[in-house]
């Protein structure tokens, strides 16, 4: 059986978490996945700026992706934790505020493009949850990652404001905990697993956002982790890229690595890793590997 749906990349796939959209696509494959990319598809606008300086801008941008989704008849699927609330958002006000529709109406229809409100934006854990389903996820399994302790980072945007996200629990999600179940690893359970990370405050305030991210790695290591996956290639980046940083900063020795749930999953279905695109991990995954091979 094949599932089918339109996919939105957004821009961080096609650069600095390339390795996501990599191991998605591997997995994808084993799991009968068909994520048909939107044709000429632009940002969604997650960036802040974009909808602090001009609100009406950002959903008109978002709206476009939709609209191109629309003609194509299938759920809108997205990798990126920020694009999935920002479209998710965007269809939300779109549906609630007939000025706002009424403006977008006309900024579409100048470029001969137009939105019905028919196009469902799903993140793409939600559809291995409630599409594929956590047995089909574990019957793929060809190397259980039997004794490997994982901490499951949610983040903000995933979960949060449930009325516009909707397919875990705001509070006490348990999706990625319960795929890593699935392939036979240990769900580590720590405080900061649905705190923010500091995200794009890296940018204004990057000592609160270094102190934040700092929190969230040496709890989950503290708590017996080997890994941490995550959804949001926001996330990665604070947790993989600036690890090195943190450690410099704060005196600690972490060397956690941080992983996409995807990457996480590939390597459960014995898929090479430099095919899951783990070789592009700022902290090094080479005592994970060796743990796995000897267990």
């Amino acid at each position: 059986m094949e599932l089918k749906y339109a996919f939105f990349p957004g821009c961080s796939l096609h650069a600095s978490a390339e390795e996501y959209r990599m191991s998605c696509d591997r997995i994808s494959e084993v799991l009968g996945i068909d994520l048909v990319e939107l044709d000429d598809w632009n940002c969604c606008s997650s960036i802040d700026a974009v909808y602090a300086y001009n609100p009406e801008f950002s959903i008109f941008l978002s709206a476009r992706n939709l609209s191109i989704a629309e003609k194509m008849g299938m759920d809108l699927v997205t990798l990126c934790s920020a694009c999935f609330f920002t479209l998710s958002r965007a269809n939300r006000l779109l549906s609630e505020d007939k000025r706002l529709r009424n403006n977008v109406d006309k900024a579409l229809k100048s470029i001969g493009l137009k939105y019905d409100g028919k196009v469902k934006v799903r993140h793409y854990l939600d559809v291995l949850i409630n599409d594929v389903g956590l047995s089909r996820v574990s019957e793929n399994v060809k190397s259980p990652l039997k004794g490997l302790k994982v901490a499951s980072y949610y983040g903000c945007l995933l979960i949060r404001p449930p009325e516009i996200t909707g397919f875990d629990d705001p509070e006490h999600p348990r999706s990625m905990d319960d795929i890593v179940r699935a392939l036979g690893a240990d769900s580590v359970d720590y405080i900061d697993r649905i705190r923010c990370c500091g995200a794009s405050l890296m940018v204004t305030k990057e000592n609160v956002a270094m102190e934040m991210t700092k929190n969230i790695l040496l709890n989950a290591k503290d708590a017996g982790a080997d890994c941490i996956i995550t959804p949001c290639p926001m996330c990665h980046f604070n947790l993989d890229a600036r690890q090195h940083d943190i450690e410099s900063r704060y005196g600690v020795e972490i060397n956690l690595p941080v992983l996409y749930f995807t990457q996480l999953i590939g390597l459960a279905y014995s898929l090479e890793p430099e095919k899951l695109g783990l070789n592009r991990n700022c902290v090094s995954v080479e005592d994970l590997l060796k743990k796995l091979k000897s267990t």
